[in-house]
């Protein structure tokens, strides 16, 4: 059975494993080393990593960024306003992967401190050989996304997941299909779904300033914000743009893994690149209904976004793509369609009901679930978050 929520019998464990040793109560270390770059897009890492900052000091590892090959290697650590440290090697190109794995083994192993607990977070399984040497206290693995169907995986990182699961005493997913997809691999996994702060985008319901790039459009104003990648649908995207001329789509996001030249670019899409957190709500105030237009791949067959509660935390009308978790989790308050037609329809009938529809079926679906609780009961199963902590292990 899906556990929404850990079960009681879990804090109670963690809390037993805790007693047995009183240095516990020192303030940890967590190291969280994921694939995503701290400053890229605001995710399901920096929402967490950013709570667990009050009782951890945090560092936030990002993968080496390869410089041209003149280049001397350098470890370089950074504050956040949000308290998380970020830290970063950058080598020269041309550096075999094992001397890579080297470096960042010897440079991690400055981040702990012998007297104090150490705890590892994986985002990601390619991480595992750059933490190898480091005894932790407690290892966790957020399994958010199936990095294994993400175009340009390595080959390995299968094989490097199945030596992570074996190496962590604690997994977490970050959506339904995703944890279906892992479930019986690890004794102690539970599912922890995007959730959202309501309190951030609660503005975008309220009258205010509305960004200026928004705001000298036409309406409607249709958008989306997020990465713009592979899970896309471009060809929907611009058929869209095409049978409805008078709409304005609105793109907000970073780009990877394509080639930005390729996207469609009729006069009434606008690619507006990324957008700070922060300034989010300014931008889907301006919106007259969002749009989740993913392509349905092996890329986004496990995926839940956690632009889903957010778009409708702001008020917003919402048409999906039919992504298994969307449907099974948000499709009772949004529109679903695959079709350029049915897409259009649906969005159609979203602007005509307007922003204010339904909204007190999307409040009692939006207060099943905060970051801030989510962080919490991710908490209570990790001993040392817990007041008390327990015994070492090697990861």
């Amino acid at each position: 059975m899906e556990q929404l929520e850990p079960p009681t019998t879990a804090q109670a464990a963690a809390l037993q494993l805790a007693s047995r040793n009183p240095s516990w109560q020192a303030r940890p270390v967590l190291i969280c080393l994921s694939y995503l770059r701290w400053d890229f897009a605001w995710q399901r890492p920096h929402h967490l990593m950013s709570r667990a900052a009050a009782f951890c000091d945090v560092i936030f590892v990002e993968e080496p960024i390869i410089l041209d090959s003149a280049a001397v290697p350098d470890f370089t650590v950074r504050d956040t306003p949000s308290g998380v440290r970020v830290a970063c090697l950058h080598a020269p190109s041309g550096l075999p992967p094992a001397d890579i794995a080297r470096l960042m083994r010897g440079n991690m192993a400055q981040l702990a401190s012998p007297d104090r607990p150490l705890l590892l977070w994986f985002c990601t399984a390619m991480g595992l050989p750059f933490a190898s040497s480091l005894r932790s206290d407690f290892a966790v693995y957020d399994c958010m996304d199936d990095l294994q169907s993400f175009r340009g995986a390595p080959p390995e990182l299968a094989a490097l997941e199945d030596a992570l699961l074996q190496r962590v005493q604690l997994v977490i997913a970050g959506g339904r299909s995703l944890f279906r997809s892992r479930q019986g691999r690890h004794p102690n996994m539970h599912l922890f779904p995007s959730s959202i702060d309501v309190a951030h985008f609660a503005p975008a319901r309220q009258a205010g300033p509305v960004a200026a790039a928004v705001a000298s459009l036409p309406r409607p104003r249709i958008g989306f914000f997020g990465v713009i990648d592979e899970r896309l649908d471009v060809d929907l995207i611009a058929a869209i743009a095409a049978r409805r001329p008078d709409w304005q789509l609105v793109m907000i996001g970073p780009t990877a893994k394509i080639d930005p030249a390729g996207l469609p670019r009729p006069p009434n899409i606008h690619w507006l690149g990324p957008v700070d957190y922060a300034d989010l709500p300014r931008h889907l105030r301006g919106w007259d209904a969002g749009f989740m237009p993913f392509a349905l791949s092996d890329a986004t067959r496990h995926i839940s976004p956690t632009k889903t509660p957010e778009f409708l935390a702001a008020g917003l009308p919402v048409v999906s793509t039919s992504v298994p978790d969307v449907v099974h989790d948000w499709g009772h308050v949004i529109g679903i369609a695959d079709e350029p037609a049915a897409f259009v329809a649906a969005l159609e009938a979203a602007l005509r009901h307007g922003r204010r529809a339904g909204l007190e079926s999307v409040d009692r679906a939006l207060a099943r679930s905060s970051w801030d609780r989510t962080w919490q009961q991710i908490a209570n199963l990790i001993p040392a978050l817990s007041t008390t902590k327990g015994s070492s292990r090697h990861v």
